[in-house]
């Protein structure tokens, strides 16, 4: 019959679609990856220096800055949500 449905694991449009998903998931996890790589340094360079590892007006600034970067389809309450989440789990991470 030709209005068979077909599932979704014998769909080539959806499973396409599920491949590109994926492979978007493997480069956010890249990506924060190499974050935690990134600010660990940097966590390790201040406290060699004595320096606060925290500094609120730079996360501030980091917020507005990407607030205008941001394209969507993200809104602003959906990119503040994210990268709040990012920050925690990035000082969790690269905590001593």
């Amino acid at each position: 019959m030709p209005n068979d449905p077909v599932s979704s694991t014998e769909d080539v449009v959806i499973r396409q679609m599920r491949d590109q998903i994926i492979d978007n998931d493997l480069k956010l996890i890249q990506a924060i990856n190499q974050r935690l790589t990134l600010v660990a340094r940097l966590r390790g360079y201040k406290q060699e220096r004595d320096l606060e590892f925290v500094d609120p007006s730079r996360e501030e600034w980091m917020h507005r800055y990407l607030r205008g970067a941001n394209k969507g389809p993200l809104s602003d309450d959906g990119l503040t949500e994210i990268y709040g989440h990012v920050l925690e789990l990035t000082k969790r991470e690269t905590a001593d």
